[in-house]
């Protein structure tokens, strides 16, 4: 019995580790960010799901909530006041952005300047883009991309000149292109739906854990076949030494 132990051990000892760990529990190179994550109690209110691991201080989070914030020098009410449940999702968004440390699987290097680096095609869950866009439709804005091409003269972002601000379904004519198209490609639209462990909430209940934590691992560490093929053929010699 030892010696079939002992290559059993040998076994799980060639494994191949998982590369992609270096992704995990980690903050984006960023304008706001902190270098590593760790608890934030005095987080506020739409960040305060991420109080027990965050990116973001509580001076961060406070600012998320302004109408025209501090952290961008960014006007969300450049068409004027958005409705309530359209500017509580844009606030949810921006402390997910700040504040989570589950986006290292899409943290790539930021082509515009001010930024280390930045997230890409972070996958949304179907619900998230859907309800977003629900509760924006009767607010206004004058343009989809939001990353840029802004009227910055006075200091703050205005409309481009001839730019008419419309309902916001005129510049986003469907969820998947609010969620895409507002911060540039950030996030992406993902058919999955929450729970069903492939995509990303944008916020969630503090209450029953973060359900984003299992999203990015599985993100960071895509099994390729022979991986798994290894894994089962340990596992049965593994039963068979034991039956």
């Amino acid at each position: 019995m030892a010696r079939w132990w002992q290559l059993l051990l040998g076994l799980w000892t060639v494994m191949p580790t998982w590369a992609g760990d270096e992704l995990l529990n980690i903050c984006m190179n960023a304008k706001h960010h902190k270098r590593k994550p760790s608890p934030e109690d005095k987080l506020y209110e739409e960040c305060i799901p991420w109080k027990g691991n965050a990116c973001c201080t509580a001076e961060t989070s406070w600012e998320a909530h302004l109408d025209v914030s501090p952290l961008y020098n960014f006007s969300r009410i450049h068409c004027g006041l958005l409705m309530p449940g359209c500017q509580k999702h844009f606030i949810q968004a921006t402390c997910f952005y700040e504040c989570s440390p589950n986006l290292g699987p899409w943290i790539q290097p930021a082509a515009w300047s001010g930024q280390g680096e930045r997230v890409v095609d972070v996958p949304l869950c179907r619900e998230d883009c859907e309800e977003w866009w629900e509760d924006c439709r009767w607010s206004y804005t004058c343009k989809s991309n939001w990353q840029g091409g802004w009227d910055w003269s006075q200091g703050k972002n205005r409309c481009p000149a001839k730019a008419r601000c419309l309902p916001f379904p005129h510049y986003f004519p469907t969820p998947a292109d609010l969620c895409e198209k507002v911060w540039s490609n950030s996030f992406k639209a993902s058919p999955e739906r929450r729970h069903s462990g492939r995509c990303l909430q944008k916020w969630f209940q503090p209450a029953q854990g973060n359900p984003n934590v299992a999203v990015a691992r599985l993100f960071a560490n895509p099994a390729p076949s022979w991986e798994l093929s290894y894994t089962l053929m340990a596992f049965s010699l593994f039963l068979s030494i034991l039956s």
